[in-house]
């Protein structure tokens, strides 16, 4: 075992996990289920049998990974931060041959209290904002607020709002790294590095 685990965490027998990530307090991993290195899982986290998890992924308290939900490298969930796996769910009807995939690109970042409506793709280096509901999928590095959400702006892989309208054509260089962004039509692209 090359990875901490906190006394009050349960890991079923079958779960992946890779090395140097810190599992906290009451965190339930599935059988299963699939985790990267230098993760953090805080206290409370759940993990479905079917979810996967990337490296570098930091899930805050009060996260429920359910089954179907894919999250890449690096992507950040708040606290409290909701996925759901049945778009249409009924305590008497069992629906588990039904779930939607829900994939989390790389560098995103999914503010506390967020909802995320399952079937949906959130973008590389997007940012959802607290409290926002996503129910259709974000571009790539989208600022996103509100309930539904709505796109504000665009969010550099650094994560400050690039000065850039939501259309058009535009460029932008992100003043902490000197990244280059290109806007073209409603699609952003970090165009060097």
């Amino acid at each position: 075992m090359l990875y901490y685990t906190h006394e009050t965490a349960i890991i079923d027998e079958g779960a992946i996990i890779g090395n140097n990530t810190k599992v906290w307090h009451f965190v339930h991993i599935c059988n299963g289920a699939q985790i990267g290195e230098n993760c953090s899982l805080g206290q409370n986290v759940f993990v479905g049998s079917k979810a996967v998890i990337g490296d570098n992924v930091k899930l805050q308290n009060n996260v429920s990974v359910y089954d179907n939900v894919y999250i890449d490298d690096d992507v950040f969930c708040g606290p409290s931060m909701v996925f759901t796996n049945v778009y249409n769910p009924r305590a008497f009807i069992e629906r588990k041959t039904e779930y939607k995939d829900t994939r989390v690109k790389k560098g995103a970042t999914l503010g506390a209290n967020c909802t995320i409506v399952c079937g949906v793709t959130i973008g590389e280096y997007s940012l959802v904002g607290a409290g926002a509901v996503i129910n259709k999928d974000v571009p790539a590095f989208a600022l996103m607020v509100g309930v539904p959400a709505r796109q504000i702006g665009w969010i550099s892989k650094y994560g400050e709002q690039l000065n850039l309208p939501l259309r058009g054509e535009g460029t932008e260089s992100c003043q902490h790294t000197g990244n280059n962004y290109k806007l073209v039509g409603s699609k952003l692209t970090l165009s060097e590095e």
